[in-house]
């Protein structure tokens, strides 16, 4: 791409009141002959929630370390906060990788001090800020224990807020959720919200299709390596149509002929895709062809039904098989 197409591109974007947090074209990344990431456009906008959903080993890890400039692409153009070289900005950028890791014999408030140093933020102030968070987020009883006395999910928390603690304008979570139980993945999904709502980019890669159905504004679907999607979650939900549930009185009729080719009955109830006419004219058949409706129901496909509309059965199956961070550990 030329310089002057990739600037194009950009400001097309500001123009249509979307700026972008990250934008990547054409991005590929091989190793020893085997092509991990293959060819992924991203644009993240800004102060969106984000999420790149795959399973273990669709190339999730390796687009994030290229969108940040720990590794470099083979071929195709990045964009982070508007800059071509992400090391420009990574004073702005909060990283939290999928391998975790502190120093065991630093205290919890220090450690948080020492991640934000790393990014510019002074260690006096650091340190400040670190006890300020931890007792703000509840673990202010933790603030002068050593990492190595901490249980595995403080320590997480304790990472998060490490993470966060420069007040970025771009965090970047891979696979956030992973070892977490029920009550910290409710806080981190709150403060992830709570980061959007300050007008934050969170962009977060999972393998849990439900996160990515809670929070994100967009998703980009990625397996083998492509990206066979990428945009509004619901729009990804809109490949499916909704489908309708049907209880009728009558158990035939001239109404039948309303319905779709692809109804079926289990039981009482009639299964099948809205049609494209919309509901209006199906329910005038039914109510003068005195079908007797019962119940009539419409359901708007979930983020999983999309995913293997998008992906296939194969990715889905994987995505379902792909283990927990604390399994495998």
């Amino acid at each position: 791409m030329k310089l002057g197409e990739w600037q194009m591109g950009s400001n097309a974007a500001v123009e249509a009141g979307r700026p972008l947090a990250i934008e990547a074209r054409g991005i590929i990344k091989r190793f020893d002959g085997f092509t991990a990431v293959d060819g992924v456009d991203l644009m993240v906008p800004e102060g969106a929630i984000y999420g790149i959903l795959g399973p273990n080993g669709a190339g999730k890890t390796t687009t994030l370390r290229m969108l940040l400039g720990i590794i470099d692409p083979d071929a195709g153009v990045r964009r982070v906060l508007g800059h071509d070289r992400p090391h420009e900005v990574a004073h702005a950028i909060g990283y939290l990788p999928e391998e975790r890791g502190l120093y065991p014999s630093m205290k919890a408030y220090e450690a948080i001090a020492f991640l934000g140093a790393l990014r510019g933020l002074p260690l006096k102030e650091g340190r400040e800020r670190g006890r300020a968070l931890l007792e703000e987020h509840g673990l202010g009883y933790a603030t002068d224990r050593q990492i190595r006395q901490l249980s595995k999910g403080m320590a997480q928390q304790v990472q998060l807020l490490g993470t966060l603690v420069h007040e970025p304008r771009l965090v970047v979570f891979d696979e956030p959720f992973s070892g977490l139980d029920a009550l910290n993945q409710g806080k981190l999904e709150r403060m992830i919200r709570a980061l959007a709502a300050k007008g934050t980019t969170v962009i977060f890669s999972t393998h849990v299709i439900a996160h990515a159905e809670r929070l994100c504004d967009e998703v980009a679907i990625i397996a083998g390596g492509k990206v066979p999607f990428a945009g509004p979650v619901d729009v990804a939900r809109d490949r499916i149509r909704p489908q309708v549930r049907l209880e009728t009185r009558a158990g035939d009729g001239p109404w039948r002929q309303a319905l779709p080719a692809d109804a079926r009955r289990e039981g009482a109830f009639w299964f099948f895709s809205l049609p494209e006419s919309g509901v209006e004219p199906l329910l005038r058949a039914l109510i003068e062809g005195e079908a007797g409706i019962l119940s009539l129901s419409i359901e708007r496909a979930g983020l999983h039904d999309a995913f293997v509309a998008i992906a296939g059965e194969a990715a889905a199956r994987a995505l379902e098989e792909s283990p927990d961070e604390e399994a495998r550990r």
